[in-house]
């Protein structure tokens, strides 16, 4: 790039820079660097010339169009006794020494470069789109995991009903509510109480009440747990407390965690075998 600003690069090679500075704001702002540093060192180590010198130049331009030739290094003075030359103005002269770039490391600099920045481009793409895999393959996982859950779960509900050792109550509504209904399976062998949560038609409870599953045995209600309506568990079906034996079963709103007996005015559902 510094042969660039020195505008020591071939045509072809100009045009590959500029090329790049325009995709990479990073090259073009290390140009515009590179370029500011040498217009400071430049104004560093300005030099005025003298009064002579300057008319000598212009002189010149006009007279000789540019031929340098006709300079000497001094200004020749004429004594009475004796001719001098005078030559203050040179002593301001800062002499630099030539630039002389090797042609071999000048290109395998700027082919290095160039390998540099594509090989960023091309890491950065392959990271974007190894992100993207990523995001798309833990997507695809999570939808997987939900998809085999929601199998189970219909699994499990056909299980119930095809199994022969539980048997299938449909609890419907009160007079109060008669369009609540909800079906739950007992199982006498194992004595679970299955609710089958799609099945739940029950007028939405608020904050402070749930609904409680009760089981009449003997005449008498026995607490099988509470539950929402509509219901937030996510399983296709509830498993309720275990009980060995029950005439029927019961559905009353109660205040929030259930209470020790139910209140009857408050009954929604009810379903003997």
């Amino acid at each position: 790039m510094e042969l660039y600003v020195l505008g020591d690069i071939s045509a072809e090679e100009k045009l590959q820079v500029e090329d790049m500075a325009a995709k990479y704001p990073e090259i073009k702002a290390e140009i515009t660097e590179i370029e500011r540093s040498m217009e400071f060192y430049a104004e560093e180590h300005a030099v005025e010339p003298s009064e002579h010198l300057r008319t000598r130049v212009l002189n010149s331009l006009v007279i000789n169009l540019g031929d340098d030739n006709t300079f000497t290094k001094g200004i020749t003075h004429q004594d009475d006794d004796r001719q001098y030359i005078d030559n203050q103005d040179n002593d301001n002269i800062v002499t630099l020494p030539a630039v002389r770039a090797n042609g071999f490391y000048k290109y395998a600099f700027a082919a290095c470069l160039t390998l540099l920045l594509i090989s960023i481009y091309g890491l950065v793409n392959i990271y974007s789109k190894l992100q993207e895999s990523n995001t798309l393959l833990t997507s695809l996982q999570q939808d997987k995991q939900r998809f085999a859950n929601q199998v189970n779960l219909m699994d499990n509900q056909l299980d119930m009903y095809r199994d022969t050792t539980y048997k299938v109550l449909r609890l419907k509504g009160m007079p109060k509510t008669p369009t609540a209904a909800m079906i739950l399976a007992w199982n006498a062998v194992s004595k679970k109480v299955m609710v089958d949560v799609q099945s739940i038609k029950l007028p939405k409870n608020d904050a402070q009440h749930q609904y409680q599953l009760w089981a009449l045995v003997n005449g008498k209600p026995v607490d099988m747990g509470v539950f929402d309506a509509p219901a937030t568990d996510t399983a296709g079906v509830k498993e309720m407390r275990s009980i060995a034996s029950a005439a029927g079963f019961a559905v009353t709103l109660e205040p929030m965690g259930g209470s020790v007996n139910p209140t009857m005015d408050q009954m929604v559902v009810i379903g003997t075998f």
